[in-house]
């Protein structure tokens, strides 16, 4: 169980602790912050509420182990990120509990994503002793007017400090896709966890402890970030950021300076189907591309694009599916789960309303208890909606009918996001246009928008990010290039 046996220490008096300087600590504030149960609406878990001046002395703590870990041999720091994911797989069920109870994640695919966090993390350590096992050697004389006197030796050292901000739908895979990379790479880590997600972020951090890392290396702040947040973002440590989330990545761009930023910001997933189209094929992917996990992924199908002469036929197969999705609690592994939050079924509801009042066709009865929203299919949708722009993250999806390509295209490029979207015909030349049409950051050609496997690049264009994720770009993004110049008294060749 969460917060027992191996995990006993990070737990006192019904609040869990905070990670700083190789232990686990209660904060001075003597303030919580209570996780709220999305199922039951109550209070399932609490979690130290950290000062600034905590932040500060886990900033010095990191500035300090970095300097030595740098000076680590690269397989001594694949080593231990090999036994932190064999670690990690071992205690997945504890960590899987929190995610089902803090996030309404289904039992078994919180199961999957600790496990898919482990192998991101070994991936990771391979990767890295690869890629930064390598430099470069640049001769002078390949440049106009220079005699061969000149070697020039590039390497990839460490940033420095990573500030890692996970999202509260994957706060355990998107905790460790920042984390390995940057450790792999020679920094310093501080983890930032999302209040919703926070306690399953906190097992995984132990499961880093476990490992042997050494103190000071790595450290979870927990807390309010209406009191730390921009204090840690702007903090003059952090020498990089990594941030999953929304509207609030676009702020902390515009305050954290001159530092390296990646940011994956969400989107407006287009599905665009031509009339070619397995039609079978698309309708379940539109059903697993819009419904997975109530519809609460960056990379759902937040649109389809249809065009009209086969829109009747794929809206009446994806309603059949929709019919068998379950609905319920996550313990019971239902396809359905409750929305994180009251705000968020607030805000999806709103967005049904607003399509409900402007004409939209319901194609299942609105239905809502609590936090639970029941899927939702929308037809007919117009560009005058809401629903048709904004991301619900949420079960609800629109359908809007389409007359060319071009208008699909069209709808997908005038959204200000850009993260994915698909494409499904049987021609694979119109998919290839289509898709080099598509302003987002990858594109799918017959099967729904997803985040993997790890090692695939992952970015947005537009709000919808900055820089690319994906493991080799992750490690990439964490260095910086540095090279020392030998300069010979006489040109020399080879062989010469």
């Amino acid at each position: 169980m969460a917060g027992t046996g191996v995990f006993a220490e990070i737990f006192h008096e019904e609040v869990y602790k905070y990670y700083a300087d190789g232990e686990w600590r209660k904060s001075t504030s003597g303030k919580s912050v209570s996780i709220i149960n999305p199922t039951t609406r109550k209070v399932q878990f609490k979690v130290q509420a950290c000062t600034q001046e905590e932040v500060n002395k886990v900033m010095e703590a990191a500035k300090v182990a970095q300097k030595a870990w740098a000076r680590t041999p690269l397989w001594k720091r694949a080593e231990l990120l090999h036994k932190a994911a064999a670690i990690l797989k071992e205690h997945k069920a504890p960590i899987a509990e929190c995610l089902v109870k803090e996030i309404a994640k289904p039992a078994k695919d919180a199961v999957t994503e600790v496990v898919r966090s482990g192998d991101l993390v070994s991936y990771t350590a391979e990767e890295g002793v690869r890629i930064l096992g390598e430099g470069k050697l640049l001769v002078s004389d390949s440049f106009p007017g220079n005699e061969r006197n000149k070697y020039c030796l590039s390497s990839k050292v460490p940033l420095g400090v990573v500030l890692a901000i996970p999202p509260f739908n994957y706060p355990v895979n998107l905790a460790v896709s920042k984390i390995a990379p940057a450790l792999i790479a020679g920094n310093a880590l501080v983890l930032k966890p999302p209040t919703q997600g926070a306690v399953a972020a906190l097992h995984m951090m132990h499961c880093f402890h476990l490992a042997g890392f050494p103190k000071g290396l790595i450290s979870c702040i927990t807390g309010k970030g209406s009191e730390i947040g921009d204090f840690l973002t702007m903090h003059p440590g952090v020498n990089c950021i990594s941030f999953t989330g929304g509207d609030t990545g676009i702020a902390i761009s515009k305050k954290a300076g001159m530092i390296p930023l990646q940011m994956e910001l969400g989107g407006k997933d287009a599905c665009i189907v031509l009339e070619d189209a397995d039609l079978d094929l698309v309708a379940a992917n539109i059903v697993k591309g819009g419904f997975s996990y109530s519809g609460q992924r960056c990379t759902a199908v937040k649109v389809v694009l249809i065009m009209d002469s086969v829109a009747d036929e794929v809206v009446e197969k994806v309603k059949s599916k929709v019919a068998k999705l379950t609905v319920g609690p996550p313990e019971d592994d239902c396809d359905i789960t409750p929305v994180v939050t009251e705000s968020s079924a607030n805000f999806i509801e709103g967005l049904v309303m607003d399509a409900k009042e402007k004409g939209a066709t319901f194609c299942q009865e609105y239905r809502r208890e609590g936090n639970l929203i029941w899927p939702l299919l929308l037809d007919h949708v117009r560009p005058d909606m809401r629903i048709a722009w904004e991301e619900p993250f949420g079960p609800v999806l629109p359908v809007i009918r389409i007359l060319s390509v071009e208008e699909g295209i069209h709808h997908c490029n005038a959204s200000n996001f850009g993260l994915q979207g698909c494409v499904f015909t049987r021609d694979i030349n119109k998919a290839i246009m289509i898709s080099d049409a598509m302003e987002s950051g990858t594109i799918q050609i017959n099967s729904a928008p997803a985040r993997g496997p790890d090692h695939f690049p992952f970015q947005g264009l537009k709000d919808s990010g900055i820089g690319s994720q994906g493991i080799t770009n992750s490690i990439n993004m964490m260095v910086k290039v540095k090279s020392i110049v030998i300069n010979l008294p006489a040109p020399s060749y080879s062989m010469g």
